[in-house]
């Protein structure tokens, strides 16, 4: 547990807009269920549990401010996002005010851990600027040209599988936001703004649900109970952020 002596604010950030068309639903990503309960809830819920996030933004599109309001505890704010993940993000950070941290958190990592959330908020209070989880990628890869060609194997023992929450100071982020450059994450963001980025230990856990084997995966270890345990190595999966 984070110690109750720093005063520095967390808020935490859950961008949740996607539509999910990669999982086959026609429910947004977000608001489909698991284990009856939605994605986004469960991933909210992690946040608070965690006992270090001082508010949580969850950013959706204007139609469905009302739906997130209805199935989120009280005290969760929820504000309208834009178009592009960038947007919504944005729209958080204007939400979030005077906070010393921020944590940017996918709905779709809906069984994070909440140790794993405590682990990127001590790190921030430690003196870290900008933290990811990340796991060891088990995979060989490969780079390929555009004919599918292979053109390199790259070293796998120096890559990771980006995770969520990432957490920043908050001014480090705005200023990496106010910048007109395109990353796919927002690390990634801080990244080409000059700063380090450093990472702590992933849980398989926290996987991002995407496809529908993802959710059938999902369903699987909360109908056995297994939704807050950190036994699932077999899982071995880290997803990009």
């Amino acid at each position: 547990m984070i110690t109750p002596n720093d005063e520095r604010s967390v808020v935490a950030l859950v961008p949740a807009a996607g539509r999910g068309e990669r999982l086959g639903m026609s429910t947004p990503k977000a608001f489909v269920e698991l284990g009856g309960k939605t994605l986004l809830a469960r991933a909210v819920d992690g946040l608070l549990a965690s006992g270090c996030v001082d508010r949580v933004v969850v950013i959706v599109p204007a139609e469905l401010t009302a739906a997130a309001a209805a199935l989120l505890p009280a005290g969760v704010e929820v504000v309208i996002g834009g178009a592009e993940r960038t947007d919504s993000v944005r729209a958080g950070l204007t939400a979030a005010g005077d906070a010393e941290f921020v944590l940017v958190h996918d709905a779709a990592r809906a069984l994070t851990p909440p140790q794993l959330i405590e682990s990127v908020v001590r790190s921030l209070r430690g003196g870290r600027g900008a933290v990811i989880p990340a796991l060891p990628v088990v995979d060989t890869v490969k780079v390929v040209d555009e004919s599918g060609a292979v053109t390199g194997t790259p070293d796998r023992a120096a890559l990771r599988a980006v995770q969520t929450p990432q957490g920043f100071a908050a001014e480090l982020l705005r200023r990496a936001y106010r910048s007109e450059s395109v990353a796919t994450d927002d690390a990634a963001l801080v990244e080409l703004a000059g700063e380090t980025v450093h990472t702590v230990p992933g849980d398989p856990m926290a996987f991002k649900i995407t496809t529908p084997l993802d959710l059938a995966l999902a369903n699987a270890l909360v109908e056995a109970g297994q939704e807050t345990s950190r036994d699932v190595d077999a899982v071995g999966r880290g997803g990009a952020a």
